[in-house]
């Protein structure tokens, strides 16, 4: 009996037919973040346990319920649950925070986490991330935030709300935690058995549980921003008018903490009711003890990650944009050996300067190759025969119009093909242009 395995529960697996869709995200999240003046940073998947420990929190869901935690022999590592602790690490370990400051990075990453899975929560993930060290400025939040919602725009998604609150730095927020320690204390009993212990080591994180009974408890709890120090007030206040006189749109939302213990002062969440329950695209905040609890200088620092599929999902639902799938240039049907031969030189010099371009590897009829062709969506086809290799060339069609050109098959023949594929490339700019005057009743 054959073994039929399947992927892992809580994967996907990307199709050539969509992988476009993935290239749009990631080329556009690229070409924002490198305008705005970060540089790319590539680091392992997997990290030793004690860096997620130290940095996202012993607390949290995250380290608690969902790391992929791996022992070999006397080494203990863990499949990255997120970015902003390996980018950090990586900084630090490689001098980048000795450097002209602020330091901005961005990464492109899969990330694990043993969640149940479900629409835009997977247990293999992908994020866009970036993160920047060294300012502490209100100016650099809005700066991130501004970078963040120009990807978004450039994606062309719609009605993503903005939400950002401050959750203090540790002398004000010891203040808010023993406010919520007098307010969850008489409901101690009804919490879930996670949460009984947070509200003595980080009661802060009752008001992530999933929990719906907990979330019913929590709901009339104190406000952090009630408890602000006159700092971190007057930094978010500062960021608020920034984001204004940006005429970045906002909502301030006491209820976000982030789901990570590193984050202080601002937080933010890009949300749209769009995907259910999962609403949240892209997420982030400042971090400012971070780096120097993991063993740096203290630096002030911030960031946020977006999640690739969740953008997906939205972008499928609003009916966005993708760039266009790569399409076969040319396409040689052929007929005999010797004509197989010729294609494949005339496809070994096209693909030299980057054309795309096929011929017949399953020894199909030419009936079935010019289907095969279609089906590809090939821009040009040409039948080589004998009779074309006798004369030394051949009929160059063009798939969409149906028009047809001689091309000699000598060598030169890239070179002639390349100027008829300009050609058409400027007659199709010269039309678009053509209709656009016609629309906005200008003059030439």
């Amino acid at each position: 009996m054959a073994i039929n395995i399947k992927r892992p529960n809580g994967t996907e697996d990307v199709l050539p037919k969509d992988i476009h869709k993935w290239y749009t995200i990631e080329k556009i999240a690229r070409e924002t973040a490198e305008s705005f003046g970060f540089g790319e940073l590539r680091f392992p998947t997997f990290e030793n346990t004690d860096l997620f420990l130290r940095s996202v929190g012993e607390t949290t869901d995250v380290v608690q319920k969902e790391m992929y935690t791996v022992k070999a022999k006397e080494t203990e590592f863990t499949l990255r649950p997120e970015g902003t602790a390996c980018a950090i690490r990586a900084m630090l370990q490689n001098g980048l925070l000795n450097e002209a400051m602020p330091q901005r990075i961005f990464y492109i990453i899969s990330c694990f986490r043993h969640e149940r899975p479900q629409a835009g929560r997977l247990r293999e993930f992908h994020q866009f991330g970036l993160e920047m060290a060294g300012s502490s400025s209100p100016a650099a939040d809005a700066e991130v935030i501004s970078l963040a919602k120009n990807i978004l725009d450039r994606l062309g998604l719609k009605k993503i709300e903005l939400h950002i609150n401050s959750i203090g730095c540790p002398a004000c927020r010891a203040k808010y935690h023993e406010a919520l320690r007098a307010y969850f204390e008489p409901h101690k009993d009804e919490l879930c058995d996670t949460c009984k212990e947070r509200l003595v080591k980080n009661p802060m994180r009752l008001l992530d549980c999933k929990s719906p009974e907990d979330r019913e408890i929590a709901k009339d709890a104190p406000v952090i921003l009630d408890y602000l120090c006159e700092e971190c007030s007057d930094h978010f206040t500062k960021l608020k008018k920034y984001l204004d006189n940006a005429e970045i749109s906002y909502v301030v939302d006491p209820k976000i903490v982030r789901g990570l213990d590193y984050y202080t002062k601002t937080v933010f969440e890009f949300i749209t009711t769009e995907i259910g329950a999962q609403g949240t695209v892209c997420g982030g905040g400042r971090y400012d003890g971070l780096i120097e609890q993991l063993g740096g200088q203290p630096t002030p620092a911030l960031g946020f990650g977006m999640g690739i599929e969740r953008l997906l999902i939205v972008m499928e639902k609003q009916g966005c944009d993708y760039l266009a799938p790569k399409k076969c240039d040319i396409y040689f049907a052929t007929m005999g050996d010797a004509a197989l031969e010729k294609a494949m030189e005339l496809t070994r010099s096209l693909r030299e300067y980057g054309y795309f371009a096929e011929y017949d590897l399953m020894g199909r009829g030419i009936k079935a190759q010019m289907k095969y062709a279609n089906k590809i969506g090939a821009v040009y086809t040409m039948v080589i025969g004998d009779n074309e290799l006798n004369d030394g060339k051949a009929r160059l069609k063009e798939m969409e119009s149906g028009e047809e050109k001689e091309m000699l098959l000598n060598d030169k023949f890239t070179a002639n093909f390349e100027n008829e594929y300009f050609n058409k490339v400027l007659d199709v700019i010269d039309e678009e242009n053509q209709s656009m005057f016609a629309f906005t009743g200008e003059d030439k």
